[in-house]
């Protein structure tokens, strides 16, 4: 749900703009947003899963989720004739979703740390990552198919809050405990994680976490570079929105294929550096191809 909200207009940006009467450029500031938000709130995200906890962390995403989704909607009630304004309601709501969305994200390692056994941590943390770029493929078929014309921003953002609210009902119903009552393991049992502060100052000082940190950071913003910006991209050449969003829920499919396939190989196999290594080469390479075909001299 959270990814969804996330890249709700970036397949239907140019309507969206006609729709609210402001640039390209506000629109790209809804996705841009989360980013810009993730950075100092991640390690607050990061705290409050070490110190209060998983149930906590995830409640407090969902209410944040579902209460930015329904302000999104403020922005296109008519009876509150907010005109110049509503842009701005919008905005507020995605600020309140990108809150969220690192309690989310940094979820399932921690999920398979106190929940799972070792030998099937890799496998758990996958399938939950998983949910994250299935939010985005489904953004990027359901926006355009919403929202064959401007008009329908309103129905759009509507459908877009029904599983934020249901999210929230489930989480804040259906999470009774933050650890399991029997520890799948001798590591979830005793836990040598440090406090907070002093784990970051050691991860700092790292070199091998920070030259992971840095990969892995580069792999995150090519793809939410092409996750936001491929309808604008594609638009420009003469394709259409639905084109551009089937387009990127390609490139997530792909992905969800690729990340079940290889948390498979590496749980038995134990290869993260090898396989870590392969699949920066790859993306580099696809990039590249993909730099070439779309310049102007083609």
């Amino acid at each position: 749900s959270t990814l969804q909200l996330w890249l709700t207009f970036a397949p239907v940006a140019d309507k969206t703009a006609a729709y609210f009467h402001v640039s390209l450029e506000m629109v790209n500031w809804l996705s841009i947003v989360y980013l810009l938000i993730s950075i100092p709130f991640g390690l607050v995200a990061t705290w409050v899963l070490d110190s209060v906890g998983l149930r906590c962390a995830v409640i407090l995403s969902a209410w944040l989720n579902m209460t930015g989704s329904i302000i999104r909607m403020f922005s296109v009630l008519k009876f509150l004739s907010l005109g110049s304004q509503s842009y701005w309601y919008l905005f507020i709501g995605q600020c309140l979703c990108a809150l969220a969305q690192p309690l989310i994200i940094f979820s399932p390692t921690k999920l398979a740390a106190l929940w799972f056994p070792d030998h099937q941590r890799a496998t758990a943390n996958m399938i939950a990552s998983m949910s994250n770029p299935l939010g985005i493929l489904i953004a990027n078929v359901l926006s355009p198919a919403l929202v064959p014309e401007g008009k329908h921003i309103p129905l759009m953002l509507g459908v877009y809050a029904i599983p934020a609210v249901t999210a929230c009902a489930l989480a804040t119903v259906g999470i009774h405990e933050k650890v399991p009552p029997t520890p799948p393991s001798a590591s979830a049992t005793n836990s040598t994680s440090q406090p907070f502060l002093t784990g970051l100052k050691m991860l700092l000082r790292n070199k091998p976490y920070i030259i992971l940190a840095v990969c892995f950071g580069g792999g995150i913003g090519m793809f939410t570079c092409f996750s936001a910006l491929l309808e604008q991209i594609l638009c420009e050449k003469g394709y259409s929105n639905e084109f551009a969003g089937l387009n990127g829920a390609l490139f997530t499919v792909c992905g969800l294929l690729g990340a079940f396939l290889l948390g498979l190989y590496v749980d038995r196999t134990r290869k993260f550096i090898e396989s870590t290594k392969i699949c920066f080469c790859l993306s580099a390479l696809a990039s590249i191809v993909f730099a070439v075909v779309s310049s102007p001299l083609h």
